[in-house]
C-alpha cells in the first residue's frame, strides 16, 4: 500500500518555532496540502463531514503537528516502563482498536515536533533508574511507523535510544514502510514488533493497514538490518477456520524468515477483548462490521484500572493459547512467548 498523506493539516502556532515543525510545514505546503491553524492539539475544530461519522473518517486523514507540553511520561505495559510519547493517533481503520475509545472524540493524528524535550526528559528516566534498563514503548497510542515516513521521529528515537547505556526501545506496526529506518544506528538497543493476524482478520477488521505478506516483507527487512524482531499476535480471534488461519501465519512467518537470525525472537499473544464503551463505538464508527460483540459468549473480566472488559471463556481461551503456543513451538522452538493475555 502507499505511504499514508494526510488530506489536511493543522499547526499550532508554537509549533513552527521548533526544526521539525518548520521542516514538516514546508513539506505540506511544497505537497499541496491544506494547511490550517489550531491553538492546541487538543482542540481541533472544523475538521469537515456533515455526519459525525464523516467527520470521524476525515479526521483519521487528518494530521496535527504540535508541542508536547506534558513531559511526565506515561508507565506503559508490564514489558515496558515508559510510553515515549512521538505522536497519538493512527490512520489505521481496525476496527476493535482500544483507540476507539481512549482517543475518543479526537480520531485525528497528532505528531509533536519537541523531540529534544521529549528525549531530555527520556534521558533523565534512564539517569534515575541506571544501571538498570529502561525501556520505552513508542506506539502506546499510535502506530509510529505508519507516520515516520513524513517525520522521522522515529528513527531519531532510535538513534537516540542506541546512544545510550541503559535505555532500550520498542514498539508495534500494521504497516510496511520500514525502508527508511534501516539505515538507524540502533545499536541492538530497539526490538521491531509487528502486529500479525491471520488472514481472515486482517481482511475484515484491519482496513487501511498493510497487508498480511507485506507485512512479513517488511520483517524480513527488520531483521536483516540486525533490529531484534517480535510479533504482536493480537487480537488472537476465534472465526471460522481460525486453526487453519493461524497455522498459515506460522508456516508462511517461518518461511518468509528463513535463513534470518531468530536467536532473539519474541512472541506476544493476545486474545480478542472489548469494553461496553468500545461496542457502542465500534457500531456506531463500523455499522457493518463482522465482529462478533455478543457479551452472552463472552467472559467478564475486571482490568487493572477498574474498566471491565469481555474476554472468551476459559475453555475458548485455554485452547487459543494452547493451539498458538503449539504452532510458535513448531515453527520457532527458539523463540520466547513473554506472555498470553
Amino acid at each position: 500500500m502507499k505511504p499514508f498523506v494526510p488530506k489536511l493539516v493543522y499547526f499550532e502556532p508554537e509549533a513552527l518555532s521548533y526544526p521539525l515543525g518548520k521542516e514538516l510545514y514546508e513539506k505540506f505546503t511544497h505537497m499541496g496540502i491544506e494547511i490550517r491553524e489550531t491553538t492546541s492539539h487538543n482542540q481541533v475544530r472544523g475538521i469537515p463531514g456533515e455526519t459525525e461519522l464523516a467527520r470521524y473518517r476525515n479526521a483519521k486523514a487528518t494530521l496535527v503537528v504540535g508541542v508536547r507540553r506534558t513531559l511526565k511520561f506515561d508507565s506503559s505495559k508490564p514489558s515496558a516502563e515508559y510510553a515515549l510519547p512521538l505522536a497519538t493517533g493512527c490512520m489505521g481503520h481496525c476496527h476493535y482498536c482500544y483507540l476507539q475509545t481512549t482517543l475518543g472524540s479526537k480520531p485525528y493524528i497528532r505528531v509533536y515536533v519537541n523531540l529534544d524535550d521529549i528525549f531530555a526528559q527520556a534521558q533523565t528516566y534512564i539517569d534515575e533508574r541506571a544501571p538498570e534498563i529502561t525501556r520505552f514503548e513508542a506506539a502506546c497510542t499510535s502506530d509510529i511507523v505508519g507516520i515516520d515516513h513524513l517525520t522521522h521521529s522515529l528513527k531519531k528515537a532510535i538513534e537516540f535510544i542506541g546512544a545510550t547505556d541503559y535505555g532500550r526501545l520498542r514498539f508495534v506496526t500494521k504497516y510496511e514502510h520500514v525502508d527508511h529506518l534501516l539505515d538507524a544506528k540502533h545499536n541492538g538497543k530497539t526490538r521491531f514488533r509487528f502486529s500479525v493476524n491471520s488472514r481472515y482478520v486482517i481482511r475484515h477488521f484491519e482496513p487501511g493497514t498493510s497487508s498480511f505478506d507485506a507485512r512479513l516483507a517488511a520483517a524480513r527487512k527488520v531483521a536483516g538490518a540486525g533490529y531484534k524482531l517480535g510479533f504482536v499476535v493480537a487480537p488472537i480471534y476465534r472465526h471460522d477456520g481460525w486453526e487453519e488461519g493461524y497455522f498459515e501465519l506460522f508456516q508462511e512467518l517461518a518461511r518468509q524468515l528463513e535463513g534470518v537470525d531468530l536467536s532473539d525472537l519474541t512472541f506476544e499473544l493476545i486474545q480478542h477483548r472489548f469494553t461496553k464503551p468500545a461496542k457502542r463505538v465500534i457500531e456506531q464508527r463500523y455499522p457493518n462490521t463482522k465482529l462478533d460483540l455478543d457479551e452472552s459468549k463472552r467472559k467478564y473480566k475486571w482490568g487493572r484500572h477498574g474498566i471491565g472488559k469481555y474476554v472468551y471463556v476459559d475453555e475458548e481461551a485455554q485452547e487459543l493459547e494452547e493451539t498458538i503456543r503449539s504452532y510458535i513451538a513448531r515453527f520457532f522452538p527458539a523463540a520466547q512467548v513473554q506472555y498470553f493475555t
